[in-house]
């Protein structure tokens, strides 16, 4: 079967998991640190070349993990061929990433913070877990509060700002919001939708993508198409 060509739509945030060919380390060695700290710098000089927003990021030893709005349809798509690029000259040792990047397009007001939660929540999927807010890879700790960290080409959404009056609520309001985690049914639409490459969002927002995505935006129904009243008239005829 044919892949799908990438799904895009002018100014919506994508939420992206590329997923590497082989694990940065086993489980049972050390965290790469240098591989990583090297890996976001190279994701924060590709965005800002690309002009990509990231709003929300995690480098994982198996997986990389974005949220991101490209100002045009070639944006994503060559920030991840340069990381992959980098990375390949970095190690030396054949193909980085496991297949292309999945990516799902994000319903603005509804579904970016937890999109984003999902994401900066990954470090507890892992199999020796961490806290989001300790994992120095991601964006997490920004968004709470925690620390700082040096990624300043981060660009927070607007559904963040909106999340509180002034940093410290929105700070707050988002901490609870990631130690709560997000229900199994939101989970599950997230996953099927970044795994099928699909919008995320209600029916309205599907709808409203019909003239402007690149493609479709949901799965198509199964079985045969159902005939029309005319067609039966004619089978039957």
């Amino acid at each position: 079967m044919a892949r799908l060509p990438r799904l895009y739509a002018p100014g919506l945030p994508q939420l992206v998991q590329a997923n590497f060919a082989a694990p940065l380390a086993a489980p049972s060695q050390p965290v790469p640190v240098d591989i990583l700290n090297q890996l976001g710098v190279w994701l924060g000089e590709s965005a800002h070349r690309q002009r990509v927003a990231v709003h929300g990021w995690l480098l994982a030893t198996d997986r990389v993990l974005l949220l991101a709005t490209p100002q045009d349809e070639d944006g994503l798509p060559r920030l991840m061929q340069t990381l992959g690029r980098n990375l390949a000259a970095r190690m030396r040792n054949g193909r980085v990433f496991a297949g292309r990047y999945h990516s799902a397009l994000v319903e603005p007001g509804a579904w970016v913070l937890p999109a984003l939660v999902w994401l900066e929540s990954a470090p507890l999927r892992a199999p020796q877990p961490h806290d989001p807010e300790r994992w120095p890879w991601s964006s997490a700790a920004n968004h709470t509060g925690a620390t700082a960290s040096g990624a300043t080409w981060l660009s927070d959404h607007k559904d963040y700002w909106t999340f509180g009056n002034t940093p410290f609520d929105r700070q707050a309001n988002y901490r609870r919001m990631l130690n709560e985690g997000l229900s199994r049914m939101q989970e599950e639409q997230i996953t099927r939708a970044i795994s099928g490459q699909w919008a995320l969002g209600s029916a309205a927002f599907l709808e409203s993508l019909d003239q402007t995505a690149s493609r479709r935006v949901a799965p198509g129904k199964r079985g045969r198409p159902r005939k029309t009243a005319s067609a039966m008239d004619t089978d039957g005829a």
